[in-house]
């Protein structure tokens, strides 16, 4: 790239590469769950941020390439979109994220609060997408331009920062509790809070994209801006795509069934009580006495990996020999 910015060749491929590898890393995390029959809200949520991603993809290829053929209202018909797909596509990957930590929370207090939260994910998602609309129409003069572009200005900027800094904050901390209270080994905790972290990736790339907002960046904005939904959609499905891999890794490294493999079941949460659970995030009434997370022993080979299990726990292979007391 130039000094003065990236030209609108650099940021066509730019804005070409980056959002299909997210609509396949999207597929390739619904095929996997399609095919392990575990569909739920998450995908859901993934999915439609893997739809807005390719709406932005074609209107950001009209605004960009196109934008010559159509009338001036139209043109600015096409920025607006832009923009709204943009937090279209980052608001449904952190719900997603979100999610798939609830999914995994034992029934409860806990649960409830981050259900809770996706109301406050979608709150500010509407307010940011409004906030928008306001900004630009108080000063038409923009809709002028060859290309238009609004300068949104200071306040989007403080407004982006602040929602992003909240909502990837607590996806990178809610899974400290749920996590907190398994007993596991120090590497194994680190393993899953590490692919939870991962937000912290699209904190980092969100302030770059508000420096740009709040600096009239013009192109480096809408490039900033395509590198933050990419991010954001591949972060939202890295916990079960690299679960995926892991346990595709531990089925090779492991060998045949022996007498001396051992299925440790360790619990997280509250002391054990039998009793139905009638949870209205769940399509069915069960009788569990506690979610659990499994430890599967396997002393004879190196340490396998991480993994998702048929049910909704993590299933951890560990090679630390055998686990006293389950």
């Amino acid at each position: 790239m130039s000094s003065s910015g990236p030209t609108i060749a650099q940021t066509e491929i730019v804005n070409m590469v980056l959002p299909l590898v997210a609509i396949i890393v999207t597929t390739f995390r619904l095929y996997c769950r399609v095919r392990q029959r575990r569909l739920w809200i998450d995908d859901l949520w993934a999915a439609l941020a893997m739809i807005f991603t390719l709406a932005l993809f074609i209107v950001d290829w009209l605004y960009l390439q196109a934008y010559e053929k159509f009338p001036q209202g139209a043109r600015v018909a096409l920025y607006y979109m832009v923009c709204q797909f943009f937090s279209a596509v980052i608001w449904c990957s952190r719900i997603s994220i979100l999610f798939t930590v609830v999914r995994l929370t034992v029934p409860g207090t806990l649960r409830k609060i981050l259900t809770y939260t996706t109301i406050i994910f979608v709150i500010a998602w509407a307010v940011l997408s409004a906030q928008v609309w306001w900004t630009c129409e108080s000063e038409p003069g923009w809709k002028t331009q060859p290309r238009p572009q609004c300068d949104l200005g200071r306040n989007v900027a403080i407004a982006q920062i602040i929602t992003d800094v909240f909502g990837d904050t607590i996806l990178i901390l809610a899974p400290f509790r749920l996590i907190y209270k398994v007993r596991l080994t120090k590497a194994q905790k680190i393993r899953i809070l590490a692919i939870f972290s991962t937000s912290a990736i699209t904190t980092i790339v969100s302030l770059a994209h508000s420096y740009y907002v709040l600096t009239d960046g013009g192109l480096k904005e809408a490039v900033a801006a395509m590198v933050e939904i990419s991010v954001s959609l591949i972060v939202a499905n890295s916990s079960v795509v690299v679960a995926f891999f892991l346990h595709m890794s531990a089925e090779d490294d492991a060998p045949s069934p022996t007498p001396s493999n051992i299925t440790s079941i360790i619990t997280f949460g509250s002391r054990p009580m039998r009793r139905l659970v009638r949870d209205p995030l769940a399509t069915t009434v069960i009788n569990v006495e506690t979610t659990t997370i499994r430890l599967t022993d396997l002393p004879e080979i190196r340490p396998s990996a991480l993994k998702n299990g048929n049910t909704d726990d993590f299933s951890l292979h560990s090679m630390e020999g055998k686990l006293a007391g389950g």
